[in-house]
């Protein structure tokens, strides 16, 4: 098939697309981390413009996914710069380096991009964000396709699968908050959320690259989801569910979040992949309790 560099592979997406390209024949991967660097990865700070350039022209990748971002919203309120910097500056760095060897760049974004006003949201719709975490993605996904014009922006919503630890994941949190069954907690009845294995995520980055081999006008922007409509009140009672742990101590609250401002329903159309015959996607149920068995208190 050929080589596949991937930023950010020490994260919960990129840990999934490691996983992924090495279970498939024919693929040749490198993985690249900083602050969790280790094992296989090497270690390279994307702010670093010499030894990003330098470690993509010694590999000579046909695909780069670009996975390295900073993506929890109310961390990004609060730190604008370093935000940009990792989110756009070193986007750019890795989209010129992808240019200069001639790989198919894959930028990963969100449906945050959105303001969750008239889902599902097609490829074609205008973004427009409604926090800076969607703001920094949008202004990332700009810089890429404006170096790598021939490349692709992948957006995908909240993401779960396995993770090092449960705050990993927006998802995978709420389960401390279900355990505890001595404290009443209020969860968000409100957002609508399309909760995605990042397992499916990663098999849909490989059915892009390997189509993308093929058929080498394949680029722009493409939308992939689950397809089940939840809250993260709904999301907290599944699993209790599926532990059988009573929710009575779950409490809905329908208010709109606090925090940074969030869309209201930023489902995610993924037709486009659909009909080029790319998609994978797996029950919430099934795959969260396999995702949370091991920290399940005994």
């Amino acid at each position: 098939m050929g080589r596949v560099l991937i930023t950010g592979a020490s994260g919960l997406l990129g840990r999934a697309l490691m996983q992924e390209f090495q279970g498939a024949t024919g693929w040749e991967v490198l993985g690249l981390a900083y602050s969790r660097a280790g094992g296989r990865l090497k270690k390279v700070d994307l702010r670093d413009q010499a030894a990003v350039r330098e470690t993509v022209q010694e590999f000579k990748p046909d695909i780069l996914i670009h996975s390295a971002a900073q993506r929890r919203p109310d961390v990004v309120e609060k730190d604008d710069e370093a935000t940009s910097a990792l989110n756009v500056d070193a986007t750019r760095t890795v989209a010129q380096a992808a240019v200069d060897v001639g790989a198919f760049l894959v930028y990963i974004s969100t449906d945050y991009v959105f303001d969750g006003k008239s889902p599902p949201h097609k490829v074609t719709d205008a973004p427009n964000p409604l926090n800076k975490y969607g703001a920094s993605k949008l202004a990332g996904e700009k810089t890429a396709l404006e170096v790598a014009k021939d490349g692709a922006v992948l957006r995908v919503p909240i993401l779960y699968g396995p993770v090092e630890a449960v705050d990993e994941s927006a998802v995978t949190v709420l389960f401390g908050a279900v355990q505890n069954l001595g404290q009443t907690a209020k969860m968000s009845d409100y957002e609508r959320r399309y909760p995605t294995h990042v397992g499916d995520v990663a098999a849909v980055c490989r059915q892009l690259a390997e189509k993308r081999l093929q058929d080498p006008s394949l680029h722009g922007v493409f939308h992939w989801s689950g397809d089940e409509d939840m809250t993260k009140y709904t999301m907290a009672v599944a699993m209790a569910e599926v532990f059988s742990l009573p929710s009575s101590h779950l409490v809905a609250d329908k208010e709109p979040s606090g925090g940074a401002p969030r869309p209201y329903d930023a489902h995610l159309d993924v037709s486009r992949l659909r009909d080029l015959g790319i998609g994978k996607t797996r029950p919430f149920r099934e795959s969260i309790k396999e995702v949370l068995q091991p920290f399940l208190q005994k």
